[in-house]
């Protein structure tokens, strides 16, 4: 059964709080789910109907030193630095805002620019579960 996603939605019956909302990006059409986990909030971006590559982010604290950000790619493009950059400014954001979770990012996406990418993290920060 296919959802509407005109505009954002907090999920009521999926037993997961979310949040869906489809917008326009740079003339492309971007939908965004933001679902809330235990110990991890789930972001999927797409603009190609499917999910694409797969980041995980997350804080590491040191009693020593000022808290560092760890940021991988699970699966897809590994050589997209604005993609790293997107996924570490949203654990940054996650993790000022107070929350301990880590972050799993999903960007499928036919736009890879930089503008895009802000207009992204802008829309994910707006509809944010944290």
């Amino acid at each position: 059964m296919e959802v509407p996603m005109n505009s954002a939605q907090t999920g009521a019956h999926f037993p997961v709080q979310h949040r869906s909302l489809s917008l326009d990006i740079k003339g492309n059409k971007t939908d965004i789910v933001i679902s809330k986990y235990e110990d991890t909030f789930l972001v999927i971006v797409t603009q190609i109907g499917c999910m694409g590559s797969i980041l995980a982010a997350k804080k590491d604290e040191s009693v020593f030193s000022d808290p560092t950000y760890n940021v991988t790619v699970l699966f897809g493009k590994r050589d997209e630095p604005l993609l790293l950059a997107c996924a570490r400014q949203l654990i940054e954001h996650i993790s000022g805002s107070g929350s301990a979770r880590s972050l799993v990012i999903s960007l499928g996406l036919t736009d890879h620019s930089q503008g895009t990418l802000k207009d992204i993290i802008a829309a994910v920060i707006e509809n944010r579960l944290w």
